[in-house]
């Protein structure tokens, strides 16, 4: 394969899962994942900082939560809001990688690192949700309410999502882990 062939990153994506599932993710090393993409090390750090930032890409998760909360109607309730934009990221970033995405959730459980990187992900999405809120005048503590409760139907719905084997859609998992709550709480 030539190293200058479109959808390297893709590649190297590939290569460095296969590499994360075969071996585990401590022992592979950015060297391997290259050899096996068929590309340089330099390419790799074109894309990525480091191995870590394969399982982590998608960086723009928290820009593109701002900006769909900023985007939004400003009578918008507040709760509606969430739970469009939680069904449009189930849509636009879940839907159709539930192989891909159990495997990496593989590969952030069998290490300790990977796995507090994503709960500081979680963090950081909640804060990002959280001071959209806050901008957009709601108050404090319904805004910490709603960007904790957010995340956290987000994070479970997933889960039951990659533990399930049948077509049951991401977003129609959310609503109802929304409505269990709900009715938790009542």
């Amino acid at each position: 394969m030539s190293r200058w062939e479109p959808g390297a990153r893709r590649r190297l994506e590939k290569a460095a899962f296969e590499l994360f599932a075969e071996q585990g993710f401590a022992a592979t090393t950015v060297p391997e994942i290259t050899a096996r993409a068929g590309l340089s090390t330099r390419t790799f750090h074109r894309y990525f900082a480091d191995k870590r930032e394969v399982v982590f890409g998608g960086e723009d998760v928290p820009a593109e939560a701002a900006q769909m909360l900023a985007d939004a109607a400003p009578d918008d309730e507040p709760l509606d809001l969430i739970m469009t934009s939680l069904r449009t990221f189930a849509e636009t970033r879940f839907e159709g990688r539930r192989d891909e995405l159990r495997m990496r959730r593989e590969i952030v459980s069998s290490d300790p690192g990977l796995r507090e990187r994503d709960l500081q992900k979680r963090e950081t999405v909640g804060k990002v949700v959280h001071d959209a809120l806050i901008a957009r005048g709601v108050s404090a503590t319904q805004a910490a309410l709603l960007a904790e409760t957010s995340v956290t139907l987000l994070y479970v719905s997933v889960q039951e999502w990659l533990a399930r084997d049948d077509e049951t859609p991401l977003a129609d998992i959310i609503a109802d882990a929304l409505n269990t709550l709900r009715s938790t709480l009542a």
